[in-house]
């Protein structure tokens, strides 16, 4: 058994203690975690008691990040998992904080996927294909695209993407129309016969094209 003899504050930003066992630097944690555990003065500590001090700061931290990373959008369980890789984090913290993120609801591969789509769908309509290639990307399972990406309308997200484009356009020349307008759908995965459709709609329209 070792004793703390000092809790010393850390430096930086973060508020840290940094533990001296009888007189000698030993590790440093989180002040959180310190008072989680009634870490004091004079109390003892086994060689398990320390490692198991330092598995628990080890988890804090990764959840942490994980909950900073999920803070400025939805992400998927793979894009969570291999930030928390590249961040450097213990195999086995990753997993229980991925773990305990997906019981609290704020890890869900399925909402995530809407999310996504939902967000494409108002901001920037692209066609069935290109967002099942792109949630593919994010690690969405198959299983989860086909029930989320299923129900969008090709022709009606074609439709909204190239409306605004197509008033920018010069309506004296249908071809330049044509050929510009395809390219811009061709690039957000439209298909031919989606594509061919939506630049006849939108050259017929008043305030398009021929309009």
């Amino acid at each position: 058994m070792k004793k703390i003899t000092t809790l010393r504050a850390g430096k930086g930003r973060e508020k840290r203690l940094n533990v001296y066992l009888d007189g000698r630097f030993s590790f440093s944690l989180g002040a959180e975690t310190a008072l989680k555990e009634n870490l004091r003065v004079g109390k003892e500590l086994s060689d398990d008691q320390v490692a198991g001090l330092l598995s628990a700061e080890g988890f804090r931290r990764c959840h942490e990040a994980a909950l900073l990373y999920l803070s400025y959008r939805p992400r998927s369980e793979s894009e969570v998992k291999v930030r928390l890789q590249r961040r450097g984090f213990d195999g086995e913290h990753v997993e229980a904080v991925i773990a305990r993120l997906k019981e609290r609801g704020l890890v869900d591969d399925e909402a995530f996927a809407r999310f996504w789509t939902d967000n494409r769908a108002s901001f920037n309509p692209r066609s069935r294909r290109l967002t099942r290639w792109e949630l593919r990307r994010k690690g969405v399972a198959g299983e989860v695209i086909d029930r989320v990406v299923d129900d969008l309308d090709d022709a009606e997200s074609a439709y909204r993407s190239a409306l605004s484009k197509a008033r920018q356009w010069p309506r004296s020349d249908h071809d330049l129309f044509r050929r510009r307008l395809g390219e811009y759908l061709r690039r957000r995965g439209f298909g031919y016969e989606v594509i061919k459709s939506t630049v006849a709609r939108l050259w017929q329209e008043p305030g398009n094209g021929a309009g």
